[in-house]
């Protein structure tokens, strides 16, 4: 199981922060540097702007960590939960609810960056890269790996 939670981590988080990092380049001409800045500055605060290359691998493996932290949950409850199996389609839409809610109004209201306003077209944008992006690839992975076992 380890190995599939792994690899679907590695799935999820690559797609999510590749689409995350075109999205601020597009919207704002923002670098991905910039953007795993961003994400650093969450446990750094402003300091996080200034830095270089180890700070952008902080903000990386941040990013990763929470992946990650989503993919073990829905693996665990998956075969827990029977309601699960009903549909890979609700689930990712479980699984980006549940990462959008706990991103912005846990990790993100919490962290050095603060509380932001939630912005309609914004939000969208992000929920549709979560879908896509977090959602289905996890609930996709752990319905294959639980349908072999």
């Amino acid at each position: 199981m380890y190995r599939s939670i792994l690899n679907t981590t590695l799935l999820a988080g690559t797609l999510d922060i590749v689409a995350a990092c075109l999205k601020a380049y597009f919207t704002s001409g923002t670098t991905p540097s910039h953007v795993l800045a961003y994400i650093a500055s969450g446990l750094l605060g402003k300091t996080a702007n200034t830095g270089g290359t180890a700070i952008q691998v902080l903000g990386l493996t941040a990013h990763y960590l929470i992946t990650l932290a989503c993919t073990i949950c829905f693996y665990w409850a998956y075969p827990k939960w029977k309601i699960l199996h009903i549909s890979t389609i609700l689930n990712a839409f479980l699984i980006c609810s549940v990462a959008w809610l706990v991103t912005t109004q846990l990790i993100v209201r919490f962290s050095h960056i603060g509380p932001q306003p939630i912005l309609f077209n914004q939000a969208v944008i992000a929920f549709v890269i979560l879908l896509f992006c977090i959602g289905f690839p996890i609930a996709w992975r752990a319905q294959l790996y639980f349908k072999n076992k």
